[in-house]
């Protein structure tokens, strides 16, 4: 097949802002998590599937299989559709409290 390039679970993509590895980033309509620390400009390996432990919007209950978007002002996960990209579903019910900012995302690699 001539056509094939990749798998595609894993881009080569121009870090938007600092990121550090683990962390979740967005260019164009593409989100994903940082295989390593970047500085914006730099290429940084990112990983479209799978799931991950991201940071997520404080004082947020999530249930499992709730969709997940990107806030990318905050650059954090949240429940919250508004002005905000559709990048998974929630994996692990995630309590409410002001000290909960982790959530399991499995991203579904689409967009």
């Amino acid at each position: 097949m001539n056509s094939y390039i990749q798998p595609g679970g894993t881009l080569t993509l121009t870090a938007p802002y600092d990121v550090v590895s683990g962390a979740g980033l967005k260019v164009g309509a593409i989100v994903g998590v940082a295989a390593r620390d970047a500085l914006a400009g730099a290429a940084v390996e990112t990983v479209l599937t799978g799931v991950f432990d991201m940071a997520k919007a404080a004082s947020q209950a999530w249930s499992t299989g709730a969709k997940i978007y990107w806030d990318d002002t905050a650059r954090v996960t949240t429940s919250v559709a508004t002005s905000n990209t559709l990048i998974g579903v929630a994996v692990a019910d995630v309590a409410g409290g002001a000290s909960d900012v982790t959530g399991r995302v499995r991203l579904n690699g689409a967009f």
